[in-house]
């Protein structure tokens, strides 16, 4: 039988492109990477797109070609913007009809172009295949629908066509003739099997009606200008006409079948002028078919011979019906525009993209994507998202093992399982074994000395500490009792300011050390009070360490606390007459052997349990970490937008069959302890079994009871251990600390007693210097009297000794005493009375000295001995202790009395100027700061650089 011929669409014809450069350019600016990495990618696109234009246009090769080429550029078009504004390459394709060229620099145009050529193949395989065979039908009727799929794909993707083989009306045309050439091929079939005449007439109507558009689309588009070959729309005139004339002829047949014999003759009729309308456009083809058509040269014979044999069948059919309705029927012959429309039925539809390789493997088609080591920053987002996506899953099915794990231990903890099945078993002897924690514990305390002589050491530091102390407050005593019987002598000349008004800041410190002493005093009688009371524990913890007797001393523990058990007494020693297992008392419930058993199986199904639920969950942990969605995300990039939510459930689905096994596991924990709970009760509740397990408590509280003892006899020989240490931390740099402020008070009194040497020896100057002058003044009072007793005054000669006499001098002032911070001790006015031996300025900084306490003190040098060689020495008549009397300090609270100035009252003679203050930073509210000692009160502002006492907190 010879086949319809069928058309196919021609291909479009392109020009050659350099994708190499342009996508060079683009990685190097764009993605920063060194374009020479990716030369075979660029050269295997390049190779592709040239392999493409010369693909077969009649073979399943050919089509695999373009797709491969079109899957890449999808691909490609997810990390590089080919456009005018971007990556500009042009694309120069030919009209497939026209033959006119068009150029665009869209990727768009590029890819409507070759999904255009993948329609066209296909349309041109499906025409060449022999329908006679079983194969070539199946592949032509796939193939027709594919091509209406692929040009349905343009029309839905594509706007904006550049060119006339692209426009909605076109493409809307060949869309048409293809669904009509699949339905034609299976009507084909249809008829060949000799299937029910009612289905081959509604799918004859349907084919009319599809070759009816097309025909109509043909019309239109050659309107303005030719598009489609005459050829073609004689072709689709001609089907048309002839499907709707088979579709009559088919129903005819049905409607007498169902004694419709005067509608069968009317259809018939209708069927016969049908099929003349097709055999007058037959008539009417070129002599030669033109080569562009893509139709074969023998289609007007195929076509011609076709119309005459139908024709004929329906004339014959015709003759038939009427004869027969004439002699037998006697119905009336309705009109034609009475008959009813035949229903249509499609049987060929278009087949979308993503079906077009359906049961294949597409990646296989397409081959891997080339340049997959490029990841747009967009995906890489989405892959952070879904990972934590992946993250969330994960921490959710993990909360969920270790809670059904805590679970089963706390169950089985409270059933105090399986240990209590070991004593059923008669395991006591292994629960009277040495506890490991107690061992390790005895280890430890091994080869340890005794604190006794640590507490003796921290004794001798701090006697030490209070003698320094002691030492500080009596100088301090003894220097303030010797300035004020000094002034009490020679008041009020007198001048050197009250001690207490100056040694309060080192008084307040002695307080403050004394006071953190006593602090220290309390620890250190905490720890004895602690050593003592657990002396002979730690005794006995640290022999049995070193004589590896760590046992021994745990069993006398045991059996002084009652724990001891003989083996011959005990019904669940293996040793003794016999335990629980051997024993029956005649009951005829269940042996206790037997619910053992039962209690054992129980455990181990779920120990299985909890292992199988282990497993799935690392099993899950290594898919989900091995679970990689870039290309997945690279390919749905553009449909995916604001909708990554639900691609990533999709995803995440993947993992729901290791979900549900966790979840199986847990429910099956739950059943096992249920019952595992029911027959532990029940075997408790046994006579033969309440007695023994009394027994295994009572020893069980025993044993926590020892364990619970010497864990706090080992936590308190570390805590022994930290608090000695802190303590000798503590007494070492306090002894630091006093020792500098032992220094500080020595230097403070020292200081203190030159001033008032160097005060005395000028109070007996100034004393001598008065006596001089007043005799002188009565020598003078007479002269003078006796001058005006005589008659004829004249000068008055001066004697020899007057005239040798230095000038009277005046009682000192208190501008004449006042203190100087330089190297002299004194400032102001000088005396009129000799000088005396004082240091000078650059003599007091020549060497290095600690900075005085107090305005005036001179240092001392480096090696803690004051040395002064200028230091006058003190006068005969000075011994302040001949003098008692109560120094007189101010308030505690109160350093200098109101309205002073440094300890000088404000009622102070013109150009009075106050002594420095001491190096460092300023006086506060309180005296000179200290840094905050252990049991001191707080309040005092730290010391500056220059503070007199620094070393007081140097220990801190």
């Amino acid at each position: 039988m010879v086949q319809t011929p069928m058309i196919s669409c021609p291909l479009k014809q392109t020009g050659e492109v350099d994708w190499i450069q342009p996508l060079k350019s683009h990685i190097r600016s764009v993605y920063g990477e060194d374009p020479e990495r990716y030369n075979e990618e660029c050269a295997t696109l390049n190779r592709l797109r040239q392999d493409m234009r010369g693909a077969s246009k009649d073979s399943a090769a050919g089509r695999d070609l373009l797709y491969r080429y079109y899957g890449q550029l999808e691909l490609l078009d997810l990390r590089f913007p080919v456009d005018e504004n971007h990556i500009k390459i042009s694309f120069t394709w030919f009209d497939a009809f026209t033959h006119k060229p068009t150029s665009q620099f869209s990727l768009a145009y590029e890819k409507a172009s070759i999904i255009f050529n993948i329609s066209a193949v296909l349309a041109c395989h499906a025409a060449i295949q022999n329908r006679a065979d079983d194969m070539g039908l199946k592949t032509a009727y796939h193939s027709f629908q594919a091509s209406a799929g692929m040009f349905n794909y343009i029309n839905e993707n594509f706007l904006h066509a550049p060119s006339i083989d692209l426009s909605r009306e076109t493409v809307k045309t060949l869309i048409s003739i293809m669904l009509a050439q699949g339905q034609e091929v299976f009507i084909e079939r249809q008829i060949e099997e000799k299937k029910r005449p009612n289905l081959v007439a509604k799918l004859a109507s349907q084919a009319a009606f599809l070759y009816a558009q097309a025909v109509e689309g043909i019309t239109a588009s050659n309107v303005s200008e030719v598009v489609f070959e005459r050829v073609w729309m004689l072709v689709t005139q001609y089907k048309s006409s002839y499907m709707a004339s088979l579709s009559q002829y088919y129903q005819a047949i049905t409607d007498a079948e169902a004694n419709s014999h005067g509608s069968a003759i009317a259809r018939l009729m209708k069927a016969e002028t049908l099929a003349k309308d097709a055999s007058r456009v037959a008539t009417s083809f070129p002599s030669s078919i033109p080569p562009t058509s893509n139709l074969p040269s023998d289609t007007v014979s195929i076509l011609t011979d076709q119309i005459k044999r139908h024709i004929s069948n329906v004339q014959e059919k015709l003759g038939s019906f009427v004869k027969d309705n004439d002699f037998i029927y006697h119905q009336s012959v309705p009109s034609e525009a009475a008959l009813s429309v035949i229903p249509k039925a499609p049987a060929a539809k278009a087949i979308p993209v993503s079906e077009l390789y359906a049961g294949q493997d597409i990646h296989r088609v397409i081959g891997q994507d080339i340049f997959q080591r490029i990841v747009p920053m967009a995906v890489t987002e989405s892959a952070s998202l879904y990972d934590e996506e992946k993250a969330k899953l994960i921490r959710a099915e993990a909360e969920k093992v270790e809670t059904a794990n805590d679970e089963m231990a706390a169950s089985l903890d409270y059933l105090k399982l399986p240990g209590s099945l070991d004593v059923l078993k008669g395991g006591m002897d292994q629960e009277t074994a040495v506890d490991e924690s107690f061992q390790g514990w005895c280890e430890e305390l091994a080869g340890h000395e005794s604190f006794g002589k640590a507490f003796e050491h921290l004794q001798s530091d701090k006697t030490a500490i209070s003698a320094m102390l002691n030492n500080c407050t009596k100088q301090l005593d003894m220097e303030e009792t010797q300035c004020e019987r000094m002034r009490v002598k020679h008041d009020p000349n007198w001048t050197q300011q009250p001690s207490s008004r100056l040694n309060s800041t080192l008084r307040s410190d002695i307080r403050s050390y004394r006071g953190a002493m006593e602090e220290a005093n309390n620890s250190d009688v905490q720890l004895l009070t602690t050593s003592r009371q657990y002396e002979s524990d730690f005794d006995e913890m640290r022999s049995a360490g070193e004589t590896d007797e760590a046992d021994v001393l745990y069993q006398r523990a045991m059996i002084k606390a009652g724990g001891s058990r003989g083996k011959g007494k005990s019904t669940m020693s293996p040793g003794g007459e016999g335990n629980l297992l051997d024993e029956d008392y005649g009951e005829g419930g269940t042996s206790v052997m037997d619910q053992i058993a039962k209690i054992e199986d129980l455990l181990k199904k779920l120990n299985l349990i909890k292992r199988d639920r282990v497993e799935v969950l690392k099993d899950l942990k290594e898919k989900v970490h091995n679970d990689d969605i870039s290309n997945v995300l690279i390919l749905n990039k553009k449909s995916i937008a604001n909708h990554e939510n639900k691609l990533f459930e999709a995803e995440l689905e993947k993992f729901r069959s290791h979900q549900n096994r966790l979840l199986q596991t847990i429910h099956k924990q739950h059943a096992l302890l249920k019952e595992l709970t029911k027959a532990y009760g029940d075997l408790l509740q046994d006579k033969r079994v309440r007695s023994e397990q009394s027994k295994y408590e009572s020893f069980t509280r025993q044993r926590n009871s020892v364990l619970s003892r010497y864990k706090k006899v080992y936590q308190s020989f570390n805590d022994l251990i930290g608090g000695l240490q802190r303590a000798q931390n503590f007494y070492t740099e306090m002894k630091d600390t006093v020792e500098s402020l032992n220094k500080n008070v020595e230097t403070f009194v020292h200081n203190r007693r030159d001033e008032g040497a160097q005060l005395l020896e000028q109070i007996e100057r100034a004393k001598a210097s008065n006596a001089d002058g007043q005799a002188d003044r009565e020598r003078e009072r007479l002269q003078q009297l006796m001058d005006r007793m005589t008659i004829n005054p004249t000068p008055p000669a001066r004697s020899k000794s007057s005239a040798s006499r230095p000038p009277a001098l005046s009682r000192p002032s208190q501008n004449d005493i006042l203190y100087s911070y330089n190297g002299s001790m004194f400032s102001g006015p000088p005396p009129n009375s000799p000088p005396y031996n004082m240091v000078s300025s650059a003599a007091h900084y020549s060497s290095p000295a600690v900075p005085s306490p107090t305005p005036g003190f001179s240092g001392y040098p480096p090696n803690g001995i004051h040395q002064d060689p200028t230091r006058a020495a003190y006068p005969a008549g000075y011994d302040p202790m001949q003098y008692p009397y109560q120094p007189r300090s101010p308030p505690a609270n109160q350093m200098y009395p109101p309205n002073a100035v440094y300890g000088y009252p404000q009622q102070l003679p013109p150009g009075f100027v106050p002594p420095p203050p001491p190096p460092g930073p300023p006086p506060g509210p309180q005296g000179y700061g200290y840094a905050q000692m252990p049991g001191r009160p707080s309040g005092g502002a730290p010391p500056g650089q220059g503070d007199p006492w620094a070393g007081l907190s140097a220990w801190k």
